[in-house]
């Protein structure tokens, strides 16, 4: 009996006239593209943005004239009742919008008409008109009169804070009413249906089911509706309401310093609309989490990305 011999592995031999083996893919060479436009569109901005600053820097400004006002008592007691008149009016608003939206969404058509009719009256006229007509509405009545309840003189009852409040009130309930009914109707009615076959009245079901979903709709636009009434606030100087432009323009008519006031009223509005456009990212990111697996990162969180370079470079968890 003969051993078998070990058998050793032996690469195949190669033969003559055959091509050799691949030893594998050729790395590939990345050219990155180079964008020229864009360092042309950047150089052109800059350069607008420079002859921007030259032109101002040639005008005839008394710079030293905005910090010296920027803080004075009547612009900030303006900034204030600018604010205030945001606020309410805002709160009108958005209540008075809530039930127009209700009552545009009726199957009733007498509610439905009164609903449709405002929102065309309201849209349709700009509001500085609307405001002149609270304003002058003592000429047409001298007095108002609900009868055993209150009895009073126009030109009383329409002060410059009333005619503001009510202008501006008034015409936002009408976009506000198209804001609501368009979140209210980009929720399926099959969650209406089935809450409704679980025993929910109509009312809660609104409140647990409807509302919580709609506000993902309702409230970036209501954000946007609120920035916007900070500056539309302006329109009230018509009426003599002594918010931040009339406040401003009182002092720059006085110390002959117009355009320096202007700038002055602009820091105030810039930093106003500032101050609640972050707060209106923190409440769409708040609405955000029944719909989004990941959440937008926060102001704070982009800044530790950018500075200490996070891996993670997409939303963030709730």
């Amino acid at each position: 009996m003969t051993d078998n011999p070990v058998k050793k592995d032996t690469a195949p031999a190669a033969v003559p006239g055959s091509p050799s083996p691949q030893a594998g893919p050729e790395a590939i060479r990345a050219i990155p593209v180079r964008h020229y436009g864009r360092w042309v569109s950047g150089v052109v901005v800059v350069a607008l943005l420079v002859g921007l600053v030259y032109a101002f820097s040639q005008g005839n400004i008394h710079w030293e004239a905005i910090p010296q006002t920027i803080f004075d008592p009547s612009v900030v007691e303006g900034a204030g009742a600018t604010l205030l008149i945001s606020v309410l009016a805002m709160v009108m608003g958005v209540v008075l919008g809530v039930i127009l939206a209700v009552m545009r969404m009726s199957k009733n058509p007498v509610v439905n008409g009164v609903s449709w009719l405002y929102i065309w009256f309201f849209r349709g006229t700009p509001v500085y008109v609307q405001l002149l007509m609270w304003f002058n509405l003592a000429l047409i009545f001298e007095y108002l009169n609900l009868g055993p309840f209150y009895k009073d003189e126009m030109t009383d009852v329409m002060t410059p804070f009333m005619c503001a409040l009510l202008g501006l009130g008034l015409n936002e309930a009408a976009y506000m009413a198209e804001i609501c009914r368009a979140g209210l109707l980009s929720v399926d009615e099959g969650q209406t249906e089935a809450a409704h076959a679980l025993g929910m009245s109509h009312s809660r079901t609104l409140r647990r089911i409807v509302i919580p979903q709609a506000m993902r709709v309702i409230v970036p636009p209501t954000g946007n509706e609120f920035i916007n009434m900070l500056k539309t606030s302006s329109l009230a100087y018509a009426v003599t309401y002594t918010e931040l432009l009339r406040a401003t323009s009182s002092i720059g008519s006085r110390s002959y310093a117009v355009m320096e006031l202007l700038f002055v009223a602009s820091i105030w509005y810039l930093v106003l609309t500032s101050v609640f456009s972050v707060f209106q990212y923190y409440l769409e990111r708040h609405f955000a989490k029944g719909s989004s697996r990941t959440l937008p990162p926060t102001v704070f969180q982009k800044l530790k990305a950018n500075l200490f370079g996070s891996p993670r470079t997409g939303g963030v968890s709730a």
